[in-house]
């Protein structure tokens, strides 16, 4: 039977045993969804380091990387061409207009290959997601990192103030992390029309589904600036649960696309992370569900934070930074050694720890050894 997106679905209807019988999926509490964390092995550390979604794919998701397996003697490219065309059908956009990634990381590096280079400068704010700044680095441009202003926004006059005709590249991850915190569009809107004409501006939403309603936020997918020097990155790998398949894409002009496409890995998607995607993407029931389950959990975090008097950075994101009023060094060495992990040091901000949200209970235990840490 030749591949063909009915044909997908057809199979997933036939294969997905493990949904059989299940009530429809509004019907159902995000519990009965949803089995507990799958972010660590058992008996092996809590996972709160990598701002993974600890809930995992929805049940749909999983059938659909079951039933995939049969296509592994295939190469993927009828599968990666019908997730190219679901995804720029609901962005309203041309295909060329849209490039797939190996997750967003590879996208964020083919912008560094495509962009800068010898005598040219990535700019970034400081500290930001590092990824592109190792990029531009290993094709030998300058990164220059500008601190983040005291709201933890971008500080986009002082970035403005330092671009310049060798700036080829400006990375601006909203919302932000590892600070969890966002630029305003208007800001933003304001900061690119006054750059030079040769910079193009990458903005990373890999965090989008956890912003919710905030009055100073618009996607700029779903909402373009018509200029034609902007890229957008977007991952699968947050609210659809699914890091560790890496699928990832970039939404901009056709001039910008096709210099990212020429320099992408070939068959970089594999045709497992192509069909779970695609389910993913229109699963939108469980992305809503995810949205608001994300909301409570943050919710309930800064709730405790607050009744230990520990300040946090308010976080867009599903994770959070705190003050710890110490070297946060001593923290991260604390929580590893009760079987937590934790994100690493970030250099700009040692007495802050970034905590990635978990399930309610790996949540509990992550606050029980918060409790054990000796007074500041």
């Amino acid at each position: 039977m030749p591949f063909t997106r009915r044909n997908f679905f057809r199979n997933i209807a036939a294969g997905a045993a493990v949904t059989a019988g299940l009530p429809p999926l509004a019907d159902l509490a995000f519990s009965e969804i949803v089995p507990a964390s799958r972010a660590s092995e058992p008996g092996g550390p809590i996972i709160l380091s990598r701002n993974e979604n600890a809930y995992g794919p929805s049940q749909l998701v999983i059938a659909a990387m079951q039933d995939s397996l049969q296509f592994a003697n295939r190469y993927p490219d009828p599968a990666v061409s019908a997730l190219h065309a679901r995804i720029a059908q609901s962005h309203s956009i041309k295909a060329e207009q849209l490039v797939l990634g190996c997750g967003s990381g590879e996208i964020l590096s083919i912008a560094a290959s495509a962009f800068v280079g010898p005598g040219k400068k990535l700019m970034t704010g400081l500290p930001t997601f590092e990824a592109i700044g190792r990029c531009a680095k290993t094709v030998g441009a300058e990164v220059v990192e500008v601190p983040l202003a005291k709201n933890y926004s971008h500080d986009l006059a002082a970035m403005l103030a330092k671009a310049g005709s060798a700036t080829g590249l400006i990375y601006i991850c909203n919302p932000n992390n590892p600070t969890g915190s966002l630029t305003p569009r208007k800001d933003l809107e304001e900061f690119i029309r006054k750059l030079p004409a040769t910079t193009t501006v990458l903005i990373d939403e890999a965090y989008h589904h956890f912003v919710g309603s905030a009055p100073d936020y618009t996607s700029f997918i779903d909402k373009p600036m018509n200029d034609d020097r902007v890229i957008v990155a977007r991952t699968f790998s947050k609210v659809y649960g699914l890091a560790g398949i890496r699928v990832g894409y970039a939404v901009g002009a056709l001039e910008k696309m096709h210099a990212l496409s020429t320099r992408r890995l070939p068959e970089g998607i594999n045709a497992v992370g192509a069909h779970c995607a695609l389910v993913a993407y229109d699963d939108l029931g469980y992305v809503q569900m995810s949205e608001k389950r994300n909301a409570a959990d943050r919710q309930e975090f800064f709730n405790q934070a607050e009744t230990r008097k520990v300040q946090g950075i308010p976080s867009y994101t599903n994770f959070a930074m705190l003050q710890t009023g110490r070297p946060a060094v001593e923290v991260i060495a604390h929580f590893k050694k009760n079987n937590i992990q934790i994100a690493r040091l970030f250099p700009s901000m040692n007495t802050h720890v970034r905590v990635s949200f978990g399930t309610p209970s790996e949540m509990k235990e992550f606050w029980r050894v918060w409790d054990l840490l000796p007074a500041a």
